[in-house]
Parts: C-alpha cells; structure tokens; sequence
C-alpha cells in the first residue's frame, strides 16, 4: 500500500498541466511586421489594420504603375501614327510596337515575379512554424486525430505546392513571357499555341493541387459539419476561379476566414491568420495593381489597330493573374487550414 502510495506522489509530479492557450504564434517575420498592428485586438481589427497599412504603402507605387502604362498607350499612339504613313510596313509597325511595350513592361514584370516567389516562400515558411503550434494545441484539448490529419495533410499539399511553384510555374511564367514576345513579333500560330499550353499548365497544375487539398479535408472529416459549410462552400467558389483569383481569393477565401475567425477569441490562430495576410499582402496588392492597370490599358490600346501590340499587353497581364494564382493558392491553403484548427480549438 505505501509503495503504491508513492507511485501515486511520484506520477502526480510528473503530470504537467496543458493549456492549450499557453502556446504562443511565431512572430510574423521582417517585410511582414510594418503592416502588423503594435498590439492585438479582435480578428476583424487587425485583419483591416493590415489592409489600411498595404493601401498606404502602395500609394507610392500607384503612380510609378500609371506612368509607365501611360508611357505604353503613348508609345502604341506613335507606333500607330507612324504606320499610317505612306509606304510603312505593317510587319515593321507590329515588331516596333512589340519592342517598344517589351522593353517598358518586362522589366519590372521580372521584379514581380520574383516577388511573388519570395512571398510564396516566406508563407510557406511561416506555415512550418505555425502549424505545429495549432496542432499542439488542438491536440491538448483532445482533437489527436484532427489534428494530426490536418497537419499532414497541410504540411504536404504546401511542399508539392511550393515545389511545383518554385521548381515549374514560376519558369513557366517567364517561358510563357518570352513566348508571348515571340508570337507578337513574329506573328506565328505555333508559338501562340505553345504560350497558350503554358498557361493552361500553370493554370491546372493549381486547380488539381487545390481539388485534391479540398478533397482530402473533406474526406478526413476536418471540413464538415454545418458551420463548415461556409468554409468548403469558399473553397469551391475560389478553385472555379483560381485564374485570375483577383475577386476568388480575396472575396470568398476571405469570407471563410472571417466567418471563421470571428467567433474565435484569444487563440494563437488569430494571430498566426493576421501574420499570414501580412505576408502575402503587399506583394498581393502590388501584383494586382499591375493587373488592373495592364486591363485598362490594353483595352485603351486596343482602339489604335495594333493587334499584336495589344495581344502583347494582355499576355503580361494574363501573367500577372497567373502571379495572382499562385500566390493566392498557397495563402489560401495555409489560411484554410489555421481557421480549421481555431475551431478546434475555440
């Protein structure tokens, strides 16, 4: 009997309470921090916090975009003026016109693109952090099973995501660019169809990543039950339009978080979900920027005659919107699976 009271004494000093509310998120890391609010509040608070401070720093850039858009419909104007002269050759106008908006939109297209890289990595990055935190503490309160599908699952799809990303559409992005030169130059039908199988690839490689995720959480039982609803319908109405994912992404994805997160108080995942919009979202809006202003843009542009000219400008446009996918695929993604665990959580 005494020893068995001891062992009692000895086992009661080993247990160690678990709070699951004692984990603490990992800071949001350096280009992130200048659009973090200095203490945290409610998730709706911090959530417009963090747009107001992405809007204010792209104000700068809102100009530098407009000018050189401006600069491009100037340029297609004294292309097409020049064309009109007596004895010019269209071929000849075309390849100007083609140099011309090459020169001025590839250059800072690249930056973007490299951007965009940079940003993908960086949430990835924060999501192996993060992750474990929110898998430990669901995991305190009960939700094992939960929480160990969620995480491998998550931890998965985001390595062959970010692999994919890294390793094949961010070089199929520049192919698809140089194809796009290429077929407005020279106005052959081969290269056209070799660009348009280049952004195909990119655009399915996301929609199968993306349906296969959609499916596993469904399957695993993570996303389900009534209040899930909102989460899975988001997720369908973002897959359907991942290209150009500029209304999707932000809009829908949005909504889950937010229809999610709300209820939820004082957990690790508010801040995490916070840190990781901080991350994607000055990048996000810069890219988009581009995005909208090339639309205008070619459309003005359009009404000059240049058709190649033209067709060059809403390719680099529609490789801003794959930019847009890709980035917006894997927030999404980590998004998506921080608010499943917040509910496990709450």
């Amino acid at each position: 009997m005494k020893s068995i009271i001891i062992s009692i004494i000895l086992l009661m000093t080993m247990v160690i309470p678990v709070d699951a509310y004692a984990s603490t998120a990992p800071e949001a890391p350096d280009p992130a921090l200048e659009y973090m609010p200095v203490e945290q509040h409610s998730f709706s608070e911090d959530l417009w916090y963090v747009i107001r401070s992405a809007l204010e720093a792209l104000e700068p850039e809102i100009s530098g975009c407009m000018a050189k858009c401006l600069a491009v419909t100037a340029a297609v104007i004294m292309v097409s003026i020049l064309g009109n002269f007596p004895g010019t050759s269209g071929l000849v106008t075309e390849l100007s016109g083609s140099v011309v908006v090459g020169i001025l939109l590839l250059d800072g297209s690249g930056a973007l693109i490299d951007a965009a890289a940079q940003t993908i990595q960086s949430m990835s990055d924060y999501g192996k952090l993060l992750l474990p935190a929110m898998a430990s503490a669901l995991a305190a309160q009960g939700g094992i099973t939960s929480s160990i599908a969620l995480y491998t699952g998550t931890v998965v799809f985001d390595a062959v995501l970010c692999g994919l990303v890294s390793g094949v559409m961010i070089p199929i992005v520049y192919v698809f660019l140089a194809l796009s030169v290429g077929k407005c130059a020279l106005g052959d039908e081969t290269i056209g169809r070799l660009q348009k199988l280049s952004k195909w690839s990119v655009t399915w490689i996301l929609k199968i990543i993306l349906y296969v995720f959609t499916g596993y959480m469904t399957v695993t039982g993570v996303v389900s039950g009534s209040t899930d609803q909102s989460v899975l319908k988001a997720t369908k109405l973002t897959i359907s339009g991942v290209v150009p994912v500029v209304g999707g992404i932000l809009s829908d994805a949005s909504e889950a978080v937010l229809v999610s997160a709300g209820a939820v108080k004082n957990t690790i995942g508010v801040y995490g979900t916070v840190a990781m919009i901080a991350i994607a979202i000055g990048p996000f809006f810069s890219i988009a920027l581009q995005y909208l202003l090339l639309k205008a843009t070619s459309a003005i542009c359009a009404t000059f005659g240049l058709k190649r000219t033209t067709s060059l400008i809403e390719d680099i446009h529609d490789a801003m919107g794959l930019l847009l996918a890709m980035t917006g695929a894997v927030c999404f993604m980590l998004l998506i699976s921080t608010v499943c665990f917040m509910k496990g959580v709450a």
